[in-house]
C-alpha cells in the first residue's frame, strides 16, 4: 500500500533505477541520436541567449536555432534563482539554488546548450534577493562593476556571434530580467574594449537582438511595447526525424523546471514564429535572417581575410561534413565521411595563422568534439559507467560497473576519469583525503564535454582516432570530511509558553566515531535525549535570534541538504552545521488547527513550534465532509488548491463547516493553482495578475492597519511595528484584485512611488465562521524566523463559535 507523506499526501510508488534508465534508454533511439548529433555540424555561428533566472531561456527559439539551424548555442543566466518558488519540494535559499542549477544543466542537455552563471557561488553578489520591479535596484545590488566584469569573462570565454536577451528593459518588466538585458547591451563594447581588465582576449559580438515580442503575462506587465522586428526566425515545422514541433522540443527542455511547474503540452497545431529586432550590428549588408553577414559554415571559414594557408582544409572539411550530414540514416557511411571531416579540421587547426587563431579555432574546436559524437553513434560505440555509491566522503571507496560495446570501430578504449582529489584504481573509485566537495554551484556546464568525475572514450576507426568525453550514470556526489544532519536545523522557543525546551536530532554524523557538542549561548542547558540533544532555554531569556553551531571532535562540522529527484543528477548544498533558535514571545489560542498542506511549506511544523495543536488532514479525510468537525481552524497551504488531489471536490463541505462556526485561513495562492475566485473562498475574491502589480517587494515598506482593532490584528497578540520588522525578500505576492463586500482589508502596504495594496491580508465574517486570506509570504518568514510572522500567523487561528 503506498504511504503518506507528513502532509497527508500519498506517496507516490517511484520506479526502480533499472526502470528509469529503460525508460530513457527509450526516449532517444540510436538513429534519432544520430540525427540530433550530425545538426551542429551544419553551421559555426554561435547563438548566445540571456537571462536573469534558470528557466528564462527562450527554449522554443532556441530548439528551432540549434537543431533545424545547426546553431551553436549557449545561455548565460545572472542567478541560481534562489529567490524563486517551489512546486515540488521544501528546498528554500541556496538549496533551492542547487536545485534550479541542476535543472538547468538538465534542459541545457535537451537543447545541446553550453550553460555559463554570472553568479559563481552562493555568496556571490549577484544572487535571487527576489522580485524586483527595476533594473537600477537590481545593478545597485548585484554590484555593476561585477555584474559588467563577469559577463565580460563569460563573453570572451564563449565568443558568441549574436547575443539575444529574453527580456526587454522597460517598465513593468522584472527588475532581474531588465538588468540582464541592460548589462547585455553594455558588453558588447566591454568584451571588446582591449582596456577593459581581464586575462581573456578580447571579443566583438557581431550582433545584439532584442525580443521583438512582449514579455506581458501572468506575471509581468510590460509598459511600453515591443520594438519593430527587423528579422523574424519561423517557427513552423517540424524535425523531419522526430517529427515534433520546436514548440514542442523546447517545452521537453523546459519540463526541467519542475520546482518551476515547467512543461505543458504542444498541440501538433500550435506553432509560432519569434520576431527579433537587430539593436547593434558590426556586420555589413542587410538583416534578413540571424546568419547574415556572418560565416555560417566551416567553409565559409575559408573566406576571412588572410585564411588563404588553412582555405583547403576548411573547404574540404566543408564538404565532408555535408557528405556526413547527406549520408543519415546510412552509419556506416556517416562514420567514413565524420573521419575526413574530422581529418581537415585537424589540418586546419594546427596550419591556422596565428592572426586567425582568436577567430577560428574555438569553431574548429567545436566541430571537432561534434564529430567524437557523431562517430560514436555512427560506429555504434555504447559505453555506460556507474559507480556502486552515490553519496561519498573523503576517504570513502566505492565499485565501478562499466559497460562497453565497441560496434564497428576499430577499438575503444573507455577510462573513467576521476575528478580533483580522487582516483581510479583496482576497479574502484576512492575519494582522496583532501578531495573538494562536489560544487552545488558550478559556473558552468557543456553537455558536449562533461565534468569530471566522467567516462571518456578514445575511439579509433578508419585510421583516426577521436574521444568523447560522457557523464557518469547517476554521478557520486562528494561531501565534505566532517558533516551531520541536524533535524531540525532551526527552532522556536515561545516564552508565552511554560516550555523552554526543544530536541535536536543530530544524524548521519561522519565520521561515525566523532564526538559531538554544540557552543551554547551562556545560561543554556544541553542534555542528551532521544539519539540527540534536548536544549533547555533559561527562564529569564531575552527575546532574540542565537545561532548555535556543532562540532565534530573539536572542529566545525557541516550540515549537507541531499538533493535528489528523479529529473536531475543529484546533488548537495552544504552549509556550516549549527542550530538557529528564535526566542520570542507570541500567545497561541487553544484550538485544534487541520492543515491542508502541499509539501511547498511547513506552516504546521510552526504552528506546532509555537504552542499550537496541529494536524495534518490527509487525502482520505478530504472526502469525509464530517473530517472537518473535530477542527477549530483550518489552515490551507499554499498551492495547495492545485497540489492536492480532492481539495477543489471537498470545498463545498469546507465552505458550510466555516459558516457553521470554523475558521477558515488560505494562504497565498496564485491564479492558476486552481483558485476559481468564486468557488474557492467561501465568497468571492480574485486574486491579481500580472504578479508584477499585485505584490510589494520591499520587505521594508510601511505597513498602515486599517482595522487595528480586528481580532486577526489584536488578540492574543497586538500587532504592531516591531511585528513588521526584520522582513526577508518581500512583504508578499499575488495580492487579491477584488473581493465581495463581506471581505475587510486589514493592512495596506505599497512600493515606493506606487499606489498602495489593500489585497494582503482579508477577513470576512462567513455565518458563524471566519475566514482569512493571506498573501504575505509568511511561510518564507517563518523559515527565516522573523517574529512578526509568528504573532500574526497565531493570530489567524481561533477556537469554533457555536450557537
Amino acid at each position: 500500500m503506498p504511504g503518506r507523506d507528513g502532509h497527508g499526501i500519498k506517496a507516490r510508488v517511484m520506479p526502480t533505477p533499472d526502470q528509469i534508465r529503460i525508460e530513457e534508454d527509450r526516449a532517444r533511439p540510436r538513429v534519432m541520436e544520430l540525427w540530433w548529433a550530425l545538426r551542429p555540424l551544419t553551421s559555426v555561428i554561435r547563438f548566445m541567449n540571456t537571462g536573469a533566472h534558470p528557466d528564462d531561456e527562450t527554449s522554443a527559439m532556441l530548439a528551432a536555432l540549434g537543431v533545424r539551424d545547426g546553431f551553436n548555442l549557449s545561455f548565460a543566466c545572472a542567478t541560481r534563482g534562489e529567490g524563486g518558488q517551489n512546486d515540488i519540494g521544501s528546498e528554500f535559499s541556496g538549496d533551492l539554488g542547487a536545485l534550479r542549477t541542476a535543472e538547468m544543466e538538465r534542459a541545457c542537455e535537451v537543447l545541446g546548450m553550453r550553460m555559463y552563471w554570472l553568479s559563481e557561488c552562493p555568496e556571490d553578489p549577484i544572487v535571487d534577493f527576489g522580485f524586483s520591479k527595476s533594473g537600477t535596484e537590481t545593478l545597485a545590488r548585484w554590484g555593476p562593476e561585477r555584474t559588467l566584469a563577469r559577463f565580460v569573462e563569460i563573453v570572451r570565454t564563449e565568443r558568441p556571434d549574436v547575443i539575444c536577451p529574453t527580456f526587454l528593459d522597460v517598465p513593468g518588466q522584472h527588475g532581474h530580467h531588465r538588468a540582464m538585458t541592460e548589462s547585455a547591451r553594455l558588453v558588447m563594447a566591454a568584451a571588446a574594449n582591449p582596456n577593459f581588465p581581464s586575462n581573456l582576449v578580447p571579443w566583438q559580438v557581431r550582433k545584439l537582438y532584442l525580443p521583438a515580442w512582449s514579455g506581458a503575462g501572468r506575471s509581468y506587465d510590460d509598459d511600453v511595447g515591443p520594438p519593430p522586428a527587423t528579422v523574424v526566425v519561423p517557427g513552423g515545422g517540424v524535425d523531419p526525424v522526430s517529427g515534433w514541433s520546436w514548440e514542442r522540443i523546447g517545452q521537453q527542455s523546459r519540463s526541467f523546471h519542475r520546482s518551476q511547474g515547467m512543461g505543458r503540452w504542444i498541440a501538433a497545431d500550435e506553432e509560432r514564429d519569434w520576431p527579433l529586432h537587430l539593436a547593434e550590428s558590426h556586420v555589413t549588408g542587410p538583416d534578413m535572417t540571424p546568419a547574415s553577414g556572418l560565416q555560417a559554415t566551416v567553409g565559409d571559414l575559408a573566406q576571412i581575410d588572410g585564411a588563404d594557408p588553412i582555405a583547403d582544409p576548411l573547404r574540404s572539411a566543408g564538404r565532408a561534413l555535408d557528405e556526413a550530414v547527406s549520408a543519415f540514416p546510412d552509419f556506416d557511411a556517416v562514420a567514413l565521411a565524420a573521419a575526413r571531416a574530422l581529418e581537415c579540421i585537424r589540418a586546419a587547426r594546427d596550419s591556422c595563422p596565428a592572426d586567425l587563431r582568436d577567430e577560428i579555432l574555438h569553431r574548429l574546436s567545436a566541430k571537432e568534439t561534434q564529430l567524437g559524437h557523431v562517430r560514436r553513434i555512427a560506429l555504434g560505440v555504447e559505453a555506460r559507467a556507474h559507480l556502486g555509491e552515490r553519496w561519498l566522503h573523503p576517504g570513502d571507496r566505492t565499485t565501478i560497473s562499466l559497460e562497453q560495446r565497441t560496434g564497428t570501430a576499430s577499438s575503444v578504449h573507455a577510462v573513467i576519469e576521476p575528478s580533483p582529489g580522487c582516483k581510479v584504481a583496482d576497479g574502484a573509485f576512492r575519494v582522496g583525503s583532501k578531495a573538494a566537495s562536489t560544487d552545488p554551484y558550478r559556473d558552468r556546464f557543456d553537455p558536449g564535454k562533461a565534468a569530471a568525475p566522467m567516462l571518456s572514450l578514445d575511439i579509433e576507426s578508419h585510421g583516426i582516432r577521436s574521444n568523447c568525453r560522457l557523464p557518469l550514470d547517476d554521478p557520486p556526489v562528494i561531501l565534505p570530511e566532517r558533516t551531520a544532519r541536524l533535524g531540525p536545523a532551526s527552532a522556536v522557543v515561545n516564552l508565552a509558553t511554560n516550555s523552554r525546551r526543544f530536541e535536536v536530532a543530530v544524524t548521519d554524523v561522519h565520521p561515525e566515531s566523532a564526538e559531538t557538542e554544540f557552543d551554547l549561548p551562556p545560561g543554556w542547558n544541553l542534555a542528551r535525549a532521544n539519539g540527540g540533544f534536548a536544549f533547555t532555554v533559561p527562564e529569564n531569556a531575552d527575546e532574540g535570534l542565537h545561532s548555535i553551531p556543532l562540532r565534530l571532535d573539536g572542529r566545525p562540522a557541516t550540515t549537507v541538504r541531499r538533493i535528489s529527484y528523479r529529473h536531475i543528477a543529484a546533488t548537495a548544498f552544504c552549509r556550516r552545521a549549527g542550530v538557529r533558535v528564535r526566542v520570542l514571545s507570541a500567545h497561541v489560542p487553544e484550538v485544534r488547527v487541520g492543515y491542508i498542506g502541499s509539501g511547498n511549506d511547513r506552516i504546521d511544523h510552526w504552528l506546532a513550534a509555537l504552542g499550537a495543536d496541529v494536524t495534518a488532514v490527509p487525502d482520505d479525510e478530504l472526502r469525509n465532509a464530517a473530517a472537518f468537525r473535530p477542527y477549530d481552524t483550518i489552515v490551507v497551504g499554499i498551492f495547495a488548491m492545485k497540489m492536492r488531489p480532492g481539495l477543489a471536490q471537498a470545498l463545498p463541505a469546507l465552505h458550510r463547516w466555516t459558516r457553521d462556526g470554523g475558521t477558515l485561513v488560505t494562504l497565498y495562492h496564485r491564479p492558476w493553482d486552481n483558485w476559481n475566485p468564486d468557488t474557492a473562498p467561501p465568497k468571492r475574491l480574485e486574486i491579481g495578475q500580472p504578479s508584477l502589480r499585485w505584490r510589494v517587494t520591499d520587505e521594508t515598506s510601511d505597513v498602515a492597519h486599517l482595522e487595528p482593532t480586528h481580532p486577526v490584528l489584536l488578540h492574543p497578540n497586538r500587532i504592531g511595528p516591531d511585528d513588521w520588522a526584520g522582513w526577508h525578500k518581500e512583504r508578499g505576492l499575488y495580492f487579491a484584485k477584488s473581493w465581495d463586500r463581506a471581505y475587510r482589508p486589514l493592512i495596506e502596504m505599497a512600493d515606493p512611488g506606487e499606489r498602495p495594496h489593500r489585497g494582503a491580508l482579508l477577513a470576512a465574517d462567513i455565518g458563524r465562521g471566519r475566514h482569512v486570506h493571506t498573501s504575505l509570504a509568511l511561510h518564507h518568514q517563518m523559515e527565516e524566523l522573523v517574529p512578526g510572522a509568528f504573532r500574526l500567523m497565531a493570530n489567524m487561528i481561533r477556537r469554533r463559535r457555536h450557537e
